[in-house]
C-alpha cells in the first residue's frame, strides 16, 4: 500500500519576489547554514546563516558567568521555600529578586551575510515569473522570461557536502552576467579578496572574538570570470554558472572555552571538493540523502493539485472549498518536516529558536534555546514522523549541558547530577537571569530526557539506552532527588520553588513541575530495569512513591494548575502548560485515565482556542490526545489564519519554527498514537479528512505504520515491525473482525480481537496487512 501523491502539490509557489525576509523568503538548510532566496531579478539576495555564529559567551566584551552565581549559595533557594511555606503564593518579582541574576555575555545568533547577484544587464520587465520550493527535493528556484530568454535560478543546501549551491542558466548561450558579492552586519572584523575564481571572507565578532570564514567558488561554463578588487567575482557572457558556498567559525562545543581551531581548513576543503564534483553530482547526492529522509512519509488528504500561489491558497483558506484547503494542510504537515530535515542534522547546534535561519544581529529572544517548550516542541515530530536522525544534534548538544549543569546545580541548588533553567545558548548557560516571569525552571533538563527515553522507545535501540540516554536520566534523577522537598502540609515530595509558565505566583508543587519530574522518575525506573541498574532504580522508585503527582481535579472540574485550588474558569492564559501529562508526558489518556483526561478537557475548554504560534500548536496535541479530531483540526486551522506567513513559517509574532513543528507533530498524532502501550490509528481524524491516506509515521515499539481510509474509517493497515515480540493495535477497522496477513507469505497471522484492539505475535523485518474481515 502506498500514498500516490501528485509531487506538484509540495511546492510552496509565488508568482512574485520576495521583499520581505521574515514574511516571503523561502528556506534552504542543511543544519549548519541556512540561506533565504528572495528571487528578486536584477539584484538577487540570499540571506546566508552559520548556525555556530554567536556573540557572548567566553570573551564576551560583557563578561560571562554561565548565568552562577560567583560561589555556592543554596542558601537562596531555601530563603525563598520558606517564603513559599509561610505563604503558600510569593509574586515572582520576589523570587526573582532572590534568585535571579542580571544577565552577562549571553549573546545572541548572529545573520552570517547576504549573497548578492547583480545582473550586469538586468532587463526591463519580465514575464512568466515564477518562485517555488519544491520539498520533494528540496530545491528552491526562481525562472522568468526576458528579452525572449527563459532563465532559471536553483538553489540548494547539501548536508551530503556541506555547501550551499546555486546554478543560474538560460535557454540560449552566453546570456548570463552578474557580480556575486558578499555584505555583513558591522559588528565583526571584515576583509574580503578574491582570486582563481573564488570569493573568501574572514573577520571576527567585536564581541567575543569568535572567528569566522566563508569561501564561495564560482564555476562558469563559457563566458569569462572575474576576480575583483573589492572581493567580488564577476561573470559574463556566460551560457551557465554554478556557485558553490560554505562558511564555518572556530565554535566548538566543549566547555569551559568554547572553541576549536581556525575555520578556515575545514571551510576551503569543503569548498574544494564540492566544486570538483559539479552541478550534476553535487544535485544528486543532496537528492540521495534528502529523499532517504523525507520520502519516508506521504500524507494524501484526498485534494488535487491546485494551480494557486501559495500566497492565495493561505490567504483563501478559511472561506475555501474543501480540497483547498486539504491541499494546503497536507503540504504545511510536509513543510515542517522539511523545516526540520533543514536545520537539524548531524555535526552541527540543534534547530534553534528560528531554525537555523535569522537576518537579524538582535533576533528576537535571541534566538536562542528555550528550554522551557520550544527547543523540546522542535523535536516533536522527529520520532513520530519517521525523522528520528534528526534528533542527533539534540542529545549532542544537552550531552554538552552535563558539565556547566553539574556546576549550576552545586552552586544554586546544592545538589548533585546537573540542572538547566529558563533559556540557554551554545556556550553553556545553565543558570538564571533576572525576568520575573521566566527565567526559573529548573525542570527544564528533566523535558530534555524525555526526548532520549523516547527516542528508545521508538527505536528499541538498546545500546543508545545504555551509553546516551541512561546517563542523562540518571544524572537528572539525582538533581531532583537532592532538589525535592517535603511538603509539610501532607508529606509529599514537592518542586519548590515552582512556577507554572508565565502564568500566576510562585508556589509549592505547581502541577506542570510535579507532572514533569513524575515522568522523569517513571522514565528512570523503566530504564533502570532495562540496564540493570536495580539499585538505583529502586532509589527513584521509593521517591517516586511518595512523589505528588500533580494531578488533581479541581472544584469546577478542571485539572489544576497549581496544588492549591486557585485555577480560575475565566482565565484565558495562552499557557496550558499544566496539561503536560496528557502531552507530551504519557501520564493522563482517554483510556487509561478517564476521569483527568475528562478535567484536561475541562481545563482546555475553559482556557479557550486563543494564543499564537507554538500555543496553537500545543493545543492541535492536546486535543489529539483527547481523541477529538474535530476540534484538533480546528486549532490547526487557525493556525494556518491567524499565525502562519506568507512563506508557510509560524509566526507569534515574529517567526517562531517551534508552531511549525508542533503543527506537524500534531497531525501525525490525529493520525497515529502509541504513547499508552498500544498502536493506535486514526485516533482523532477529523470529519475534513473522511479519505485519504498516509505511509510512513512511526510507532512506539519499532514499528512503522500506513493505512489508507475512506468515510471515516480504516480500511486497510500495514505495521511494518522492527523487533520480535508482541504488538497491539486498535483501530475501527478490527471492530468488525479484520483479517491479518504477513505481506512477505501471503499466509494468514494469528490474531487474538478484543473489541477495536488486535494482538498478535511478530517478527523483526516483517509486514503485516490487516484489512477489514
Amino acid at each position: 500500500m502506498a500514498a500516490e501523491v501528485d509531487q506538484r502539490t509540495l511546492a510552496l509557489w509565488y508568482d512574485e519576489p520576495a521583499t520581505d525576509w521574515e514574511t516571503e523568503s523561502l528556506p534552504i538548510g542543511n543544519g549548519a547554514l541556512g540561506g533565504g532566496v528572495f528571487g528578486a531579478v536584477a539584484e538577487e539576495r540570499i540571506q546566508l546563516n552559520e548556525k555556530t555564529l554567536w556573540t557572548g559567551g567566553p570573551g564576551s566584551a560583557e563578561g560571562y558567568d554561565f548565568g552562577n552565581p560567583p560561589g555556592p549559595r543554596p542558601g537562596a533557594v531555601r530563603e525563598v521555600q520558606e517564603l513559599v511555606e509561610r505563604d503558600h503564593r510569593v509574586a515572582p518579582g520576589t523570587v526573582a529578586a532572590v534568585l535571579g541574576r542580571p544577565r552577562r555575555g549571553f549573546g545572541a545568533y548572529q545573520p552570517f551575510g547576504e549573497l548578492v547577484l547583480a545582473l550586469t544587464d538586468p532587463p526591463a520587465g519580465v514575464t512568466g515569473y515564477r518562485r517555488d520550493l519544491d520539498l520533494s527535493r528540496a530545491v528552491a528556484s526562481v525562472s522568468y522570461e526576458a528579452d525572449g530568454v527563459r532563465h532559471t535560478r536553483e538553489y540548494f543546501a547539501s548536508a551530503a557536502d556541506g555547501v550551499l549551491v546555486a546554478r543560474l542558466r538560460a535557454d540560449r548561450p552566453g546570456r548570463i552576467g552578474f557580480t556575486a558579492s558578499i555584505t555583513a552586519p558591522d559588528n565583526r572584523s571584515r576583509r574580503f579578496t578574491a582570486a582563481g575564481g573564488r570569493a573568501t571572507f574572514t573577520g571576527a565578532l567585536h564581541d567575543n572574538g569568535l572567528r569566522f570564514e566563508s569561501q564561495l567558488q564560482l564555476l562558469n561554463e563559457g563566458g569569462t570570470r572575474t576576480d575583483n578588487a573589492d572581493g567580488s567575482l564577476t561573470a559574463a557572457d556566460a551560457d551557465s554558472v554554478v556557485l558553490v558556498f560554505a562558511a564555518g567559525t572556530d565554535y566548538a562545543g566543549h566547555h569551559p572555552t568554547y572553541r576549536g581551531p581556525d575555520p578556515h581548513d575545514r571551510v576551503q576543503r569543503t569548498v574544494d571538493a564540492a566544486s570538483a564534483k559539479g552541478w550534476d553530482r553535487l544535485l544528486d547526492a543532496h537528492l540521495r540523502d534528502y529523499r532517504a529522509l523525507f520520502d519516508r512519509v506521504r500524507l494524501d488528504l484526498g485534494r488535487a493539485p491546485l494551480d494557486v500561489p501559495t500566497d492565495e491558497l493561505l490567504r483563501g483558506y478559511a472561506t475555501a472549498p474543501a480540497p483547498a484547503r486539504r491541499a494546503l494542510e497536507a503540504l504545511y504537515f510536509q513543510y515542517g518536516r522539511y523545516l526540520l530535515i533543514a536545520s537539524s542534522r548531524p555535526g552541527s547546534l540543534p534547530a534553534n529558536l528560528q531554525g537555523v535561519w535569522n537576518d537579524s544581529v538582535a533576533p528576537p529572544w535571541s534566538g536562542d534555546y528555550h528550554v522551557n517548550i520550544n527547543l523540546q516542541m522542535n523535536y516533536w515530530p522527529a520520532e513520530t514522523t519517521n525523522l528520528a536522525e534528526t534528533t542527533g544534534p539534540l542529545f549532542d548538544f544537552v550531552d554538552g549541558l552535563r558539565e556547566p549543569g553539574a556546576v549550576t546545580a552545586r552552586q544554586t541548588h546544592g545538589a548533585r547530577g546537573w540542572v538547566v533553567h529558563n533559556e540557554t545558548n551554545p556556550f553553556g548557560f545553565t543558570g538564571v537571569h533576572d525576568w520575573p516571569t521566566a527565567f526559573w525552571f529548573p525542570e527544564a533538563g528533566a523535558w530534555l530526557a524525555r526526548h532520549y527515553h523516547e527516542h528508545y522507545l521508538f527505536t528499541g535501540d538498546r545500546g543508545f539506552l545504555r551509553e546516551r540516554a541512561y546517563p542523562v536520566l540518571k544524572g537528572l534523577a539525582r538533581f531532583w532527588l537532592d532538589a525535592l522537598r517535603v511538603d509539610p502540609r501532607d508529606g509529599r515530595l514537592v518542586v519548590t520553588p515552582s512556577y507554572s509558565p508565565e502564568h500566576g505566583d510562585f508556589s509549592a508543587g505547581a502541577a506542570m513541575s510535579q507532572q514533569i519530574v513524575r515522568q522523569l522518575f517513571a522514565d528512570v525506573v523503566r530504564a533502570a530495569d532495562d540496564v540493570g541498574d536495580t539499585a538505583f532504580g529502586a532509589e527513584v522508585r521509593r521517591a517516586l512513591d511518595r512523589l505528588d503527582p500533580g494531578t488533581r481535579i479541581g472544584s469546577w472540574g478542571q485539572l489544576r494548575e497549581w496544588k492549591e485550588d486557585w485555577d480560575d474558569p475565566a482565565d484565558t492564559h495562552r499557557h496550558v502548560s499544566h496539561l503536560f501529562a496528557l502531552f507530551p508526558g504519557d501520564g493522563i489518556s482517554p483510556s487509561g485515565t478517564p476521569e483527568l483526561a475528562a478535567a484536561a478537557r475541562t481545563s482546555l475548554t475553559a482556557r479557550g482556542d486563543g494564543g499564537t504560534g507554538w500555543s496553537k500548536a500545543w493545543k492541535i496535541n492536546f486535543w489529539a490526545r483527547l481523541h477529538d479530531g474535530d476540534h484538533a483540526h480546528r486549532m490547526l486551522a487557525e493556525q494556518l489564519t491567524g499565525s502562519t506567513t506568507a512563506n508557510l513559517w509560524d509566526t507569534h509574532p515574529p517567526f517562531q519554527v517551534d508552531g511549525n513543528f508542533g503543527a506537524t507533530a500534531g497531525v501525525a498524532e490525529m493520525l497515529l498514537q502509541s504513547h499508552d502501550g498500544v498502536v493506535h490509528v486514526l485516533p482523532a481524524l477529523p470529519e475534513e479528512w473522511r479519505d485519504g491516506s498516509c505511509t510512513g509515521l512511526r510507532a512506539r515499539g519499532d514499528v512503522t505504520v500506513d493505512v489508507r481510509w475512506s468515510d471515516g474509517r480504516a480500511r486497510e493497515i500495514a505495521l511494518t515491525t522492527g523487533q520480535d515480540g508482541p504488538v497491539t493495535a486498535r483501530s475501527t477497522l478490527f471492530g468488525g473482525g479484520g483479517r491479518l496477513v504477513d505481506a512477505r507469505t501471503g499466509q494468514g497471522v494469528a490474531a487474538r480481537i478484543d473489541g477495536e484492539s488486535l494482538t498478535f505475535t511478530a517478527r523483526a523485518g516483517r509486514r503485516y496487512v490487516a484489512t477489514a474481515g
